[in-house]
């Protein structure tokens, strides 16, 4: 049957925020090594190990999964707390983050409440003037709307994803729908996920694929609902027993040699 509609992740296929946490954190460790002398990247590493620890020892990390939302980015989303999934979120992410950073320069060796706090803000602000896209994610989105109807399926809280697009306009006139998890209840690979944006469209799977980086979340999630699919498989990632994609690129520009 003919393609008619591409499905595109947000997170490391159209928007590289892998790159964007990564400058948050640079420039928050730098700050923090100009006030302290701690080197800087046995700091980065310390507030990643320290961070991905408490979020996982938090009551509301069953649901951060469900929805899809990592450590990394709880150290920067607003949380909307007009919608109660979220709201235990928003009242544990202060904690969260001063944690983090408190915890990591203890791990460096300084005790420093006051500059935690400071690091945990500042992080905020860096990560939000760090928005990067995928060199080719623009001029290939173009070059497909002509052809195809665009929609973007993404997992996280709505807060953030909306954040994240109002941080690059750009992308946001590709796409005719934007679905995000948050605001369904479950994320992918959760097979509702693809049901829900299936029957929302009045679209057919098979007239349908799903472009996205992640094995686990956006190739396991289009073959449970009869997707065709294509991984972008920027960094030579090794296949996962039992996903298998049916197309694979390394660069969003090798889409337009498949569709």
């Amino acid at each position: 049957m003919t393609i008619k509609t591409l499905v595109f992740d947000l997170d490391d296929t159209l928007l590289w925020d892998k790159k964007s946490i990564s400058e948050a954190f640079r420039l928050t460790c730098e700050h923090a090594k100009a006030q302290t002398g701690v080197d800087a990247e046995l700091l980065e590493k310390a507030v990643r190990e320290v961070a991905t620890k408490l979020y996982a020892s938090y009551p509301t990390y069953s649901l951060t999964q469900q929805i899809g939302i990592n450590p990394f980015e709880g150290l920067w989303a607003q949380f909307d707390e007009s919608l109660p999934v979220f709201s235990a979120l928003q009242r544990l992410a202060p904690r969260y983050r001063n944690d983090a950073w408190h915890q990591g320069l203890q791990a460096c060796g300084i005790e420093n409440w006051q500059l935690a706090e400071a690091c945990a803000a500042y992080f905020i602000t860096m990560r939000r003037q760090s928005p990067f896209l995928y060199e080719d994610s623009l001029s290939v989105l173009a070059e497909l709307q002509a052809r195809y109807q665009l929609v973007l399926l993404t997992n996280g809280a709505p807060s953030l994803q909306n954040e994240k697009l109002r941080l690059t306009p750009e992308l946001v006139p590709f796409f005719e729908s934007i679905i995000i998890s948050g605001d369904i209840g479950y994320g992918k690979p959760d097979v509702r996920l693809f049901e829900h944006l299936l029957a929302t469209l009045a679209i057919e799977a098979t007239e349908t694929i799903m472009i996205g980086d992640n094995l686990m979340t956006d190739i396991l999630g289009a073959n449970r609902s009869g997707m065709r699919s294509i991984w972008l498989n920027r960094e030579a990632k090794p296949l996962i027993e039992g996903i298998t994609p049916t197309y694979t690129v390394t660069s969003l520009t090798a889409l337009l040699e498949i569709v």
